[in-house]
Formats: structure tokens, sequence, C-alpha cells
């Protein structure tokens, strides 16, 4: 049976940069959006509100939905990642809470799609998706017990 890890993220903007996490992956420092699993018993909103929260420390909610992602790592895992935005109208001070996340940066979408240090391609695709204008209602996802 095919089991997919189901992941979101969240292109957060501020002042025209984007909120990257940096954290350490086989001894190589990665850069990717806030994101992680989505867990038992949550939705896939209050999922991507976590995540920010735990890997940066921001307290917020997702402005609008951006679409779904589905990849294959190359160990053969895959993934449906649902990408979520937020636009904040200031940069924030960012506190980690979350032990594998090593530092957040605030950076111009150029420096994030020229990196080589990316988590995965989804990273790259997720900022030209956000620069594509793509915004989507968050009342496209639902939850229901």
């Amino acid at each position: 049976m095919y089991k997919p890890h189901v992941t979101v993220a969240c292109i957060v903007q501020a002042e025209g940069e984007l909120l990257v996490v940096e954290e350490t992956i086989n001894g190589k420092a990665t850069w990717n959006q806030p994101a992680g699993h989505l867990e038992a018993d949550e939705s896939l909103l209050q999922a991507a509100s976590r995540e920010l929260y735990e890997e940066t420390g921001i307290q917020a909610e997702m402005t609008s939905f951006l679409g779904v992602q589905q990849w294959t790592a190359p160990d053969n895992t895959p993934f449906i990642r649902f990408l979520f935005a937020l636009d904040l109208p200031e940069r924030l001070e960012t506190r980690p809470q979350d032990s594998d996340i090593d530092r957040c940066w605030w950076l111009p979408p150029p420096q994030i799609l020229a990196a080589t240090h990316l988590r995965s391609p989804l990273v790259a695709e997720s900022v030209r998706i956000w620069q594509s204008g793509v915004r989507y209602p968050l009342s496209l996802v639902r939850f229901y017990r």
C-alpha cells in the first residue's frame, strides 16, 4: 500500500523577504521553509501554524493556501506537501523552539533560489509558486471530525 508522508510548509513573507529555517542534515547546513509532518487529530492549518511556531517561535495563522506538492525523495520516501503562505507587515524576531533548527534567516527570494543547500527541490519550487502570485482561499482546506 502506498503511504506518503503528509507534510505542511509555510512561505512567510515580510518586507519583501522570505523566512528560511536552517538545520544540519548529515553534517551539512540546509535551508527549508518552516515545515513538518501532520500529526494525528490536527488540521492541516493547525499543523502549519504549529510547525511555524516550533521552528521559528512565531505565532500566527496562515493567510492563504498555495497548493499541494507531490515528491519522492532520493531514498524513495514519498511526500504529499500542503503549502501555505503568511504575509506579515514586518520581519519578526525568531526564536526556534525545536532544537533541530540551528537558526532562521530573512532572505530575498533570489538568494534562496540560488542556494545550493536547500533541503529538497520543493523549497525552490515553493518560492517560485509564491512568486507567481498564486493564492487560494484557506476555505479550500477543510477539516472534518
